[in-house]
């Protein structure tokens, strides 16, 4: 346990900013899932629509990314490494 009122300060910022982090990780894991699925269904069938809705899925993705890169929960390498990989997928569903 902390001893003094700093220590007892710094942890209650340190619960704050988890929670934060948090916050902002589980959407971009949301964004992730729900384009993932998207690109499932582009496999099945290459609909004009469907693939629409997978670039519309990833641009939201990429906003969350981008948002977390922002507010310093990602790092801006991790943030382009896991663009680069989604954009590939789509690519080369696409083709």
């Amino acid at each position: 346990m902390p001893q003094t009122k700093s220590q007892i300060k710094n942890i209650k910022i340190i619960l704050r900013n988890r929670n934060n982090n948090r916050k902002y990780k589980l959407a971009v894991k949301q964004a992730i899932k729900k384009y993932l699925v998207s690109t499932k269904d582009i496999s099945h069938n290459k609909n004009q629509s469907d693939i629409i809705i997978c670039k519309n899925n990833l641009s939201s993705v990429y906003k969350k990314i981008d948002k977390a890169v922002n507010k310093n929960v990602l790092h801006k390498n991790t943030a382009s490494r896991k663009k680069a990989r989604l954009a590939k997928l789509l690519s080369q569903l696409v083709l």
